[in-house]
């Protein structure tokens, strides 16, 4: 087992993972379509980069009732960073800026949630407890999430199986970010506050594709209730992996759920090829009581160099240091993800804590062609007192900065003698994954003060349980039943308009493919057009779904009359077509035919097709075209 070598993403199979403990599980954050916010009463899903203020905080750690430090808030306290948060007066109120008390839960997003937490088969809790969950980057300006509980123990469906829902919370979104650079991190405000629910799943997911294979079922299942917003960043789903011996590690805010299979299996290779560097490191003797490094200030070996990076960094006043890793030799080279080596590791760690964000930020004598003179190596060699056996690494910034980085890589190389520290790790556009923040401990969500526990009646759950939709995966066998185009059954099943969907079709008898595709496919083509759908409606689509049935409108003029409504804002039977009467469609065919016959066109079939479309030209959207079809053939004959 321990000589298993990765296969390219390409090559790899269900049973290479099993040999290797591949384990993922999902925590998918879904915004809940509510008119405000979860503890205040600000408008909800108003989305805008103005802003009339800024606000600047600091973030510090503070000892815990145990008299200790969350590991995090002291990573993010050596980073020294200065949040700007931007607000809206119109997005924004004195709860969000920690300088109020919260207002009671917002009933609606709760609703919502025991809605969605019934979906997934869960059992909801008979009182909720409001928590406070740490958020140390930054991202809320109370330096804490309030968060709640409200389900557990639910499952999935999946693939003849069940994919186990461990729990659910319903919780406030945190801020929007615009910058992080240096020592500074902006954020936009207008998103802070917006209700969301969490769902958890257990590592029941056994290859990459499974994961983003579920990660798609609870989109759907979650969509399907047209309770939730959708569009970028209403939906966010974080990645937990890992591999036999490894530990959980947290992909943070993946933003497509096609991403998820590369970024889970080079995270599995990351955590198989680190295992792997420990064995080596241990096979030399180097473990996490006898592992040696020292930093030393070589700014001066290195002030002549035309490496032009270290070169720029000192005619700017930085300073160089050094570290000397004590028999690391060739080990800054060793691959960890695709294309992707140790020393990336040690990188991201001085970009992170260090703040020294403008790559590359260390150099190493592992790859020494790439950077100083082989004298200059040689040199530096010389002063820290090294052997051929030992690496040697460059980082450069400012005093404090560059003294930061120094101790950064020492502790990344001492933990490389340990296993896989517990990070949290951003997803990356190449499908490799970085270092973000260590992983906050599991005492980080304590009670909330301020808000006392909410029972959750039995009659509230009846209530909500009337109202449930049907599962998505039900709609979608009874749409292919119905014969609905394939390429419309998940849209039109997960589609805030399955409801009006069932009502057309049942009650109104209107044909299940013309429904379809007026729900589903004309709202999409309208988008690829540029055209505003948010004015159309189940309102609007009722509106037009009742003249066609009544003979007003024909199915010719449905999207004309869709277009009309994104461009007015509004339905109103002014836009419909005037109707086209027989005696109307006989004066069209009329000019028709003589225009045909002008034309010369000797072969019938072309009379035929040609005829057809002058006429449609003039009466599309007045008169049903199989009507026409009939008229016209008559015509011909």
């Amino acid at each position: 087992m321990h000589d298993f070598r990765f296969k390219p993403f390409e090559s790899m199979t269900p049973a290479d993972y099993e040999t290797v403990g591949f384990k993922s599980g999902l925590e998918i954050h879904q915004q809940l379509l509510t008119s405000r916010k979860l503890f205040c009463r600000c408008p909800a899903g108003r989305y805008s980069d103005h802003y009339d203020a800024e606000i600047l905080r600091h973030m510090r750690p503070t000892l815990s009732e145990l008299g200790e430090y969350d590991g995090t808030a002291l990573m993010e306290f050596k980073t020294k960073k200065e949040i700007i948060y931007r607000i809206h007066r119109d997005t924004v109120c004195t709860y969000e800026m920690d300088d109020t008390p919260p207002f009671p839960m917002n009933e609606e997003a709760l609703d919502i949630a025991i809605a969605i937490g019934m979906m997934f088969d869960c059992d909801v809790v008979d009182e909720l407890h409001i928590a406070r969950k740490q958020y140390l980057d930054g991202s809320i300006p109370t330096g804490f999430q309030r968060s709640a509980i409200y389900c557990l123990n639910g499952k999935i469906p999946y693939r003849g199986r069940e994919v186990r829902i461990v729990q659910m919370s319903i919780e406030e979104d945190s801020c929007r970010e615009v910058s992080d650079a240096g020592h500074e991190r902006t954020y936009l405000t207008d998103r802070l506050g917006m209700p969301l629910i969490e769902t958890v799943t257990a590592p029941d997911m056994k290859t990459p594709f499974e994961v983003a294979e579920v990660a798609e079922l609870c989109r759907w299942l979650a969509r399907s209730t047209g309770t939730v917003r959708t569009g970028i960043g209403a939906a966010r789903q974080d990645v937990n992996v890992s591999v036999t011996g490894g530990t959980r590690i947290e992909i943070k805010g993946v933003p497509r759920i096609p991403h998820i299979p590369l970024l889970t299996y080079n995270e599995a290779k990351r955590q198989w090829n680190l295992l792997r560097l420990r064995e080596e490191l241990h096979r030399r003797g180097i473990t996490p009581q006898t592992i040696q490094a020292r930093s030393e200030n070589v700014t001066r070996l290195v002030r002549k160099t035309r490496y032009l990076p270290v070169q720029e960094a000192i005619a700017a006043g930085l300073e160089v240091n050094c570290v000397a890793l004590r028999g690391f030799r060739g080990l800054l080279r060793w691959e960890t993800q695709t294309g992707t080596f140790f020393s990336r590791e040690i990188s991201d760690r001085v970009r992170v804590v260090a703040c020294l964000t403008t790559l590359p930020n260390i150099i190493h004598s592992d790859s020494p062609s790439e950077s100083l003179a082989t004298s200059e190596w040689q040199s530096v060699r010389k002063a820290m007192s090294a052997t051929d056996d030992d690496t040697l690494v460059l980082v450069w910034g400012n005093e404090q900065d560059v003294d930061t980085g120094a101790k950064e890589i020492v502790i990344r190389a001492r933990e490389a003698t340990i296993g896989i520290p517990s990070e949290t790790r951003q997803a990356l556009r190449d499908g490799t994954n970085g270092f973000e923040r260590i992983l906050p401990g599991a005492d980080r969500m304590y009670p909330d003060t301020d808000l006392p526990p909410k029972r959750i009646t039995d009659d509230r759950l009846e209530k909500i349980r009337r109202t449930l939709p049907i599962g998505y995966w039900s709609r979608e066998s009874r749409y292919r039943s119905l014969g609905v185009p394939d390429d419309l059954i998940v849209s039109l099943s997960v589609s805030r308009f399955a409801s009006l969907f069932e009502q057309v079709t049942n009650d109104w008898h209107l044909p299940p493919k013309l429904a379809a595709v007026v729900l589903a496919q004309l709202p999409k083509r309208m988008r690829r057009e540029g055209l505003r759908v948010g004015h159309i409606t189940q309102e609007v689509f009722g509106e037009i779904f009742s003249a066609y049935n009544s003979g007003k409108l024909a199915k010719e003029g449905i999207y004309t009359v869709l277009k009309k409504v994104a461009q007015s804002g509004s339905f109103s039977a002014g836009l419909l077509p005037p109707p086209c009467s027989e005696q109307e469609l006989s004066e069209v065919i009329k000019r028709a035919k003589e225009e045909v016959r002008r034309m010369e066109v000797r072969h019938p079939e072309k009379q035929h097709e040609i005829l057809m479309g002058l006429v449609m030209r003039d009466v599309r959207g007045k008169i049903d075209g199989a009507r026409v079809a009939e008229r016209v053939a008559k015509e011909v004959e």
